[in-house]
């Protein structure tokens, strides 16, 4: 009788979710054309105002062309263009337009560097139709409150203001961005610390802001970690709080600490303690939701010794949260396990092109080298991301039919960093992200 008394609460919120919730449609096409009161004709480019609710940002009005004659945007330089919309998903489409004698290449990422479309080819004379799904997200807590943010960092994120910011990369040729609001769609929420977040510059990456890329527009990706955090503070922070206030029944959330972690002092401090109790916790709230948790252990640090052999730094951390992943009969991905094969893979010198390691001056305002074996670079970000989906696979979760363009991965023989290609973004910070 309880289980259907659940069952009946949970049916009657996802009702609600969708029945109440606005649906918001926003259509932007360019030339001139007769009005049409459901589509914006931008005839030229202009810097995005808050009145308007729509432009470009970051003064790239200025690498962008409106063809009047044939109705497209073009471009060959990174651009941004923003949308004003609430909290919500967004199925965001692109209608290309082929150049008349020549193919070219697009990227296109949201928010704060989340990666969509990837080196897509369009051929000439040829229109092509792109669709993903963009998480946008507020601070506010529906039952009270607001999330911590960090400051400043964390505030000024392209992922926490009130627009949906597309970033374009290489050539685009464009003839329609399209932004509507789909309620009904599963969402996968990310907890974790930096190793999971949207890294909003260059060259910092983590594999959460890579993920995206690789499902189709049947699933959301929610993305709520930020570095330095580890499972007491994404709670103090009231961020497990926020992703329950909006979690249906079916989301998941994909949680990955052990960092940070190990800083906590005091008596109830340790893997078997305090970080294994909190496990714990997130588990048992998100499926009170009717939601699905899912366990990953740490990415490793890079750390090598004398003889080549990886040092594991994590300590009883990874082996934590193994046990409560078989304790709770919950999905587990080894990302320790995975990552550590990588980089013994690569080897010691070859590894470091998975972080973020770069002599001086490689970024603009970049006076020293930089040498970081916790954070990784887009690359590393990439790979690891490739690492959480076999690991979806192995576990055979529900949403394993909505992921695209992808097969199989061994971290043993890890994609050629020489062969990968990430056009950077304008954005970019000599600041080490939080937590080590």
């Amino acid at each position: 009788m309880k289980r259907l008394i659940l069952t009946i609460g949970f049916f009657i919120q996802f009702c609600s979710h969708i029945l109440f919730a606005e649906q918001i449609v926003r259509e932007f096409r360019f030339g001139d054309a007769k009005k049409d009161r459901n589509v914006n004709f931008l005839r030229a480019a202009q810097a995005y105002r808050d009145t308007q609710g729509y432009g470009f940002e970051f003064s790239t009005e200025k690498n962008v062309s409106i063809n009047q004659k044939n109705k497209t945007l073009l471009s060959e330089k990174p651009f941004y263009f923003a949308v004003k919309v609430p909290e919500g998903n967004y199925r965001v489409t692109i209608t290309y337009s082929g150049l008349q004698n020549k193919s070219y290449n697009s990227t296109i990422r949201s928010e704060s560097r989340r990666l969509h479309i990837e080196n897509q080819q369009v051929q000439p004379k040829q229109s092509l139709e792109k669709n993903f799904i963009v998480n946008i997200k507020d601070p506010k807590i529906s039952s009270g409150g607001i999330v911590g943010l960090k400051k400043p960092r964390e505030q000024q994120k392209l992922d926490w203001d009130d627009k949906l910011t597309l970033e374009f990369q290489q050539t685009n040729c464009i003839s329609m961005i399209r932004i509507e609001s789909i309620n009904v769609i599963p969402t996968i929420f990310l907890a974790g610390n930096s190793t999971v977040v949207n890294q909003e510059d260059e060259p910092w990456a983590s594999w959460g802001q890579m993920i995206p890329r690789f499902f189709d527009a049947g699933i959301a990706i929610a993305n709520h970690a930020e570095s330095g955090l580890a499972l007491s503070s994404f709670l103090s922070s009231r961020r497990l709080t926020k992703i329950l206030s909006i979690a249906k029944p079916g989301d998941y959330l994909f949680i990955e600490f052990g960092h940070n972690d190990q800083k906590e002092k005091g008596e109830n401090a340790g893997a078997y303690k305090g970080y294994s109790e909190r496990l714990r916790y997130f588990v048992s709230e998100f499926r009170a939701k009717g939601g699905i948790p899912v366990i990953l252990t740490s990415t490793a640090r890079r750390s090598f010794d004398e003889q080549g052999h990886l040092i594991h730094t994590l300590g009883d951390f990874p082996d934590a949260a193994r046990k409560v992943a078989a304790e709770l009969q919950v999905p587990l991905i080894d990302l320790n396990k995975k990552t550590s094969i990588f980089y013994e893979a690569l080897g010691v010198e070859a590894s470091k092109s998975a972080f973020v390691h770069y002599p001086a001056h490689t970024f603009p305002n970049q006076q020293n080298d930089l040498a970081d074996n916790t954070h990784f670079n887009a690359y590393g970000a990439y790979e690891i991301a490739k690492m959480v989906l076999m690991g979806i696979k192995e576990n055979k979760l529900s949403i394993l039919g909505n992921i695209v363009d992808f097969d199989v991965y061994d971290p043993h023989y890890p994609d050629d960093f020489k062969a990968w290609y990430w056009p950077p973004s304008l954005i970019n910070s000599v600041v080490k992200p939080d937590g080590n």
